[in-house]
């Protein structure tokens, strides 16, 4: 199955949470935050949202910092992805 974005959406798949600090401390599993940092995997056309004319910014493959409780998770194929807006996307990572 594959997804395709509609409208102002955008679909991600989150990396993977730190298990160690940066002191050297391993973390467990309970302790760990929820990750931020995601891969754009498809990106929606755009257009028309709310009488407003959105113009997608981010593009598949970009690593992007979006807000903390964003979006909608949705498991196809045995993986999980997010579908969040474009403007719960923060910043892109270079």
């Amino acid at each position: 199955m594959k997804l395709k974005p509609l409208a102002d959406r955008v679909i991600v798949k989150m990396m993977e949470a730190e298990e160690t600090t940066k002191g050297g401390i391993i973390l467990t599993a309970a302790s760990k935050e929820k990750p931020e940092v995601a891969e754009v995997v498809a990106v929606g056309p755009g257009g028309m949202v709310d009488g407003k004319e959105v113009v997608m910014t981010v593009k598949t493959g970009d690593k992007v910092i979006m807000s903390k409780y964003a979006g909608n998770e949705v498991k196809v194929d045995g993986e999980e992805f997010t579908i969040v807006r474009q403007n719960d996307i923060l910043a892109i990572v270079e």
